[in-house]
């Protein structure tokens, strides 16, 4: 069996509500402090960790005396707000206890859909995890309707697995993993180890919904692995209350049923940036600038841009031309039209006295860059 998480350098963690809330009777400080050892743990390897957490509007329920999930938006909001609060604290708590730092992102499905917004969120996380803090995200449920409406935060879990370039999504959920049918229903039912993230038959068995107190269900994990799997990020769906079980996936133990990209990170992210994102401007560079991107792999200056053109925003996809027009490499601006035609030709550290602020040294990063 491949041991995705065992060779993955940055992991992102999702657990549900019901792990969370010790099935809906309130945050679950025993639990949540096993999770921290674990994350510490792994940090100390050198690894980078993302949580995703559930749990809010249930927290928030029960501090409300609320016995059942409302239907209307504003009372979700309601709870939301209110669980949020202990729901972040206890995650603050228990990794300092651990000797590890944390900080709370609230995200929402149009944040990551946002050009701008994506790369603001991306900057923030990546930044957080070179710094060894660990992200504890949820939805931000409190303003957003329709996130609690129609969101889960299997999907979110994804999301986030795309944006920092995760290697493996790990789901922890109240049940072992997937099987061919329901074991409620069928006790021989087959458990499902391993299989390829995005196998069409693995949606007709990960059947319907999930608990009273989540949203999602075994269908929402399935469908999370195989967005995971867009960027090149494997997912697990392992059994949240499995003694170590952040340490034996890392570890390479066979816990779960293990969802594999079929292909690469880099391939998967490069192929997503060629053939799902819309060209809006385009850049030219000088020679020496077409040979570091070319030959050294290096990210995109402006002291290298001698054209721009169009009329593109932070986070658009634009084309960069070698001097004599051909397209050499495409990707995502850091910096709008406008703004590139202040630091064109500038050294990375005019920046801020050009435009007052910085979205970073680069005009395109390396990592947010495709070579044609």
């Amino acid at each position: 069996m491949n041991a995705p998480v065992a060779h993955a350098r940055r992991i992102v963690v999702k657990v549900g509500s019901s792990l969370v809330t010790n099935d809906g009777r309130g945050i679950d400080e025993v639990a949540i402090g096993n999770w921290s050892r674990q994350l510490a743990a792994l940090a100390r390897e050198g690894r980078e960790l993302v949580m995703v957490s559930s749990g809010a509007v249930a927290e928030g329920m029960l501090r409300l005396g609320w016995p059942t999930r409302p239907t209307e938006l504003p009372e979700l909001q309601a709870a939301a707000a209110v669980g949020q609060m202990g729901l972040v604290q206890m995650y603050e708590t228990k990794l300092r206890e651990q000797g590890v730092r944390s900080a709370q992102v609230l995200l929402t499905h149009a944040d990551l859909a946002d050009r701008e917004r994506y790369l603001n969120a991306r900057s923030t996380l990546l930044t957080l995890l070179g710094l060894s803090v660990i992200p504890v995200i949820n939805e931000n449920d409190t303003v957003v309707n329709d996130e609690i409406k129609f969101g889960d935060n299997d999907t979110l879990g994804a999301l986030v697995a795309n944006l920092v370039d995760a290697d493996a999504l790990v789901i922890l959920t109240d049940q072992r993993g997937l099987y061919a049918s329901d074991p409620r229903r069928d006790p021989d039912a087959r458990f499902i180890h391993e299989a390829q993230a995005g196998d069409p038959a693995l949606e007709a068995m990960a059947g319907g919904a999930g608990s009273n107190i989540g949203r999602g269900g075994m269908i929402t994990k399935v469908l999370a692995a195989r967005r995971a799997a867009g960027s090149g990020a494997s997912t697990v769906i392992a059994w949240g209350r499995e003694t170590d079980v952040l340490l034996k996936l890392a570890a390479g133990e066979r816990i779960g049923t293990a969802l594999l990209a079929g292909l690469p990170k880099l391939a998967a992210r490069k192929q997503w940036m060629v053939d799902h994102l819309q060209l809006r401007g385009s850049v030219t560079v000088d020679a020496g600038a077409a040979t570091k991107l070319r030959e050294e792999g290096k990210s995109l200056l402006p002291i290298g841009i001698v054209e721009v053109a169009g009329q593109f925003h932070r986070g658009d996809v634009i084309a960069v031309q070698a001097p004599t027009g051909e397209e050499i490499a495409r990707g995502l601006a850091n910096y709008s039209a406008a703004e590139a035609r202040l630091i064109a030709r500038k050294p990375s550290a005019q920046i801020v006295p050009l435009l007052g602020y910085a979205n970073g040294p680069e005009m395109i990063h390396r990592d947010n860059l495709v070579l044609r």
